[in-house]
């Protein structure tokens, strides 16, 4: 069972696609990034770019977050995104979109995020391309938090030119999951 944790929708359980297409943070890998990020939260433009249930931005909205913008690639998903952010009452904050993470991105010039959630499928390796694409099109504003959750613990893949963009805050793992957290630099 996922829930809001706390915040204006408190409580709220939230629901999810059935099956393992998506996957959703676990609940204590959920509540130790809130932890991190509990005095970052307060009017922030949100990212959550694979969303899956929304459950990410969705608990940063309660928290104080200013508006997010909810993006996946899967209808059924978005479908699910849809219910959550009517079942929490924050509709006036969100913008739900079905796009892959690259149309979003080629979308999203001049708009800048400064809470950005990456957690793609694992299988597909897409932390580091997003980043890149992220950070190309500018969407990512100075001093930003990026949040990412992935199977590795090198989410750059070794590319040092990226990796000179951002600050590493925290690398924890969670069973297979390792969730990093990154300040954009100035």
């Amino acid at each position: 069972m996922m829930r809001i944790i706390t915040g204006k929708a408190r409580g709220v359980r939230l629901d999810t696609l059935p099956g393992e297409n998506t996957r959703p943070t676990a609940e204590r890998a959920k509540e130790a990034v809130f932890s991190m990020l509990q005095f970052e939260l307060q009017g922030r433009v949100v990212l959550d770019l694979f969303a899956g249930s929304g459950q990410m931005a969705l608990e940063a909205i309660s928290r104080g977050a200013a508006h997010a913008v909810l993006v996946d690639v899967s209808r059924e998903a978005v479908s699910i995104i849809e219910k959550n952010v009517k079942k929490t009452r924050l509709e006036a904050q969100c913008r739900v979109l079905c796009a892959d993470y690259t149309a979003f991105c080629r979308s999203a010039r001049g708009q800048a995020f400064d809470l950005i959630f990456l957690d793609p499928p694992y299988a597909a390796h897409l932390v580091c391309p997003a980043l890149r694409a992220l950070t190309a099109v500018g969407a990512i504003a100075p001093g930003a938090l990026i949040v990412c959750e992935s199977e590795e613990a090198d989410i750059f893949e070794a590319d040092e030119t990226l990796r000179e963009h951002y600050e590493v805050l925290r690398c924890t793992r969670y069973g297979v999951a390792h969730i990093t957290v990154l300040r954009a630099c100035d």
